[in-house]
């Protein structure tokens, strides 16, 4: 991996016009050095990254357009335009739009560890991919996913 360089990745666009589709979300890198990646996501109604834990990375949220709810460790939140969710390394998050209309954000991990790698892993998986083989290879990359709560 590289170190950053100056410069500016325009709105439209992603590092080397990559975009993932990630189980039904779009996610756009904006930038990937050593210590940091971040990325422009795209969550349509309904879609939603169950309880997970980064033990090795603190993550960031900035919440460009409509309504995300969250688990923070447990306890019930929300975050909307202009708010900046912070998820420290190794503290369980989930994160839903539960909402009527998209929502969009800038996300970023600090370091970058092995995210990029995983997001093209789980690249056009779609969204009724295997959860089981979602878990194993994120577990692989280093985000760890909650086994979903008794019922």
């Amino acid at each position: 991996m590289t170190k950053m360089t100056a410069g500016i990745t325009k709105a439209e666009t992603g590092i080397e016009g990559i975009s993932w589709n990630i189980l039904g979300q779009i996610y756009v890198p904006k930038q990937l050095s050593e210590n940091s990646f971040s990325w422009h996501a795209t969550f349509p109604v309904g879609t939603f990254v169950p309880p997970h834990i980064h033990p090795h990375q603190d993550e960031f949220l900035y919440i460009l357009e409509g309504r995300f709810d969250f688990v923070l460790s447990g306890e019930e939140a929300y975050a909307e335009p202009g708010d900046l969710v912070r998820l420290p390394m190794g503290q369980p998050h989930g994160i839903f739009n539960r909402t009527r209309g998209e929502v969009k954000c800038l996300f970023w991990v600090a370091p970058s560890r092995r995210l990029f790698d995983l997001f093209w892993a789980l690249h056009n998986l779609g969204p009724q991919a295997n959860p089981a083989e979602v878990v194993a290879v994120s577990a692989k990359h280093e985000v760890d996913f909650l086994p979903p709560p008794d019922a």
